[in-house]
């Protein structure tokens, strides 16, 4: 297909399943106007799908949350299916995640229920073309705004696919090592901004405390269940700027890890804040999954960053010579 073609490139949805968004890499700029982010949970499959179906890594792909999708192909694409571990077939014939697969009109994908992780991630060739809203296509669902019509996916809807000028070369060997998801998460998180509100001995414990993922968790925040932290003082500040990845602890002392969707602001302190290099695995936690928590440095949390970015990068390169 390229860009000269006059037909509408669209996806089909058939199953939706229980919450399916489109998603980028979020919103930026725009939090002082208290608009959150937004973007892909689990940034990382994200990136990578996209680079396997030779999109730029940001560009907009549909987070299918636990499986049971179905959608149906209304023109030639390429795919890729990343994230968390769930069965994937393309015309009945069960295929390999984090792989890249051409799809002729009239394909029929469908994604199985999850095995381990949360969501998966649907990318395909162009991206997912929706209109943006404050220069993202990330769905905002608790105003109803960006993505497609502001809400999650319905049987019947029609998505447009982004044009592309060619198609990627050598398909088969467009591929990564899918990662592996535990039952049991460990996270990295620095000190910090609030930790001075809580004593020296209740942030060692939240650091050699196992908590649990509760049902109430969702994209804007993950609650856990687990030893309470006491604090010196009420946990109540005058509201300030929430970080993803920040862990909020209300006044019950049960930490909260703020994500994708999180508020802009919030009046609950925060002593510990989860590194970005790890809210790609938080992002993938499920209700029941234990999770544990290492201290690292600023400088080690830095390192991790420009790691990450490293491997994109390189990952990025590397297919692009295919």
């Amino acid at each position: 297909m390229c860009s000269g073609d006059k037909e509408e490139r669209l996806i089909k949805i058939i199953i939706p399943g229980p919450l399916t968004t489109v998603q980028d890499a979020g919103r930026t700029g725009y939090m002082a106007q208290g608009f959150p982010v937004c973007g892909a949970a689990d940034a990382d499959s994200m990136e990578i799908g996209n680079i396997l179906v030779g999109n730029a890594p940001d560009t907009a792909v549909l987070e299918i949350t636990l499986g049971g999708f179905a959608a149906e192909f209304l023109s030639d694409s390429v795919v890729a299916v990343t994230g968390a571990d769930a069965p994937f077939f393309i015309n009945g014939v069960p295929l390999e995640r984090y792989r890249a697969y051409p799809l002729k009109k009239r394909d029929y994908i469908y994604v199985g229920p999850v095995k381990s992780g949360c969501r998966i991630y649907l990318c395909v060739s162009g991206g997912i073309s929706t209109e943006p809203f404050m220069g993202s296509r990330s769905t905002f669902l608790k105003i109803g705004m960006g993505g497609y019509k502001g809400r999650k996916l319905m049987p019947g809807d029609m998505l447009p696919m982004g044009y592309v000028p060619k198609m990627p070369k050598k398909l088969g060997s467009r591929s990564v090592v899918p990662p592996e998801f535990s039952s049991t998460v460990t996270l990295r998180a620095t000190v910090g901004p609030q930790d001075n509100m809580f004593s020296p001995e209740e942030i060692d414990k939240f650091f050699s405390s196992e908590y649990t993922v509760t049902p109430a968790s969702d994209r804007m925040g993950i609650r856990l269940d687990g030893p309470f932290l006491n604090s010196l003082n009420g946990t109540d500040i005058i509201s300030d700027g929430i970080a993803c990845g920040s862990v909020q602890i209300p006044s019950d002392g049960k930490p909260i890890i703020l994500c994708a969707d999180r508020q802009t602001t919030g009046g609950y302190a925060k002593p510990v804040t989860v590194i970005s290099a790890d809210m790609p695995k938080a992002g993938q936690l499920v209700p029941g999954n234990k999770v544990r928590f290492v201290r690292v440095t600023q400088e080690e949390a830095y390192k991790a960053a420009i790691e990450r970015s490293r491997y994109i990068k390189k990952l990025s390169k590397k297919l692009h010579r295919l």
